[in-house]
């Protein structure tokens, strides 16, 4: 993300502008799925000096602000992402923990239609699906001689 378009972006939700803030969402542009370790290490390298503090502080509000979005699969840290506003999921490998986005599955929303929403106002749905990635998959596989 170019640096003068991550400042109006910032501006745009109405963010007080900072070199931490910026450092932190172009990590995260440039490393979808991070965790906020991971982004202070990224932050790091481009600002020189940042505290873990000051990553987490600014992840929490980018994700208040929705410029962000945290979610954690299960067994996981949290891990963050600049892909908001649509209602997609994850695939998650079990054996090397990558992650990619997927799309939901076809329709408006079919994601959102729970069987019964016992009254619950759904606005988001979270699924993430589980399994090998090709890569995992293909090295587990015996080779034929």
């Amino acid at each position: 993300m170019v640096q003068s378009a991550t400042a109006d972006l910032l501006r745009s939700h109405g963010v007080q502008v900072t070199a931490q803030r910026i450092a932190v969402l172009r990590a995260i542009s440039s490393a979808p799925h991070s965790t906020a370790d991971g982004v202070h290490e990224i932050a790091l390298d481009e600002l020189g000096a940042i505290s873990r503090q000051a990553v987490y502080d600014t992840l929490a509000l980018l994700t208040e602000k929705g410029l962000v979005r945290r979610f954690q699969p299960i067994g996981s840290p949290a891990l963050y992402e600049d892909r908001v506003g649509d209602n997609h999921h994850h695939l998650v490998c079990r054996v090397c923990g990558c992650v990619a986005d997927v799309d939901c599955a076809v329709g408006a929303t079919p994601c959102l239609t729970a069987a019964d929403a016992l009254g619950f106002e759904i606005d988001e749905a979270e699924v993430a699906y589980w399994g090998r990635c090709p890569s995992c998959a293909a090295a587990s596989r015996p080779e034929h001689v």
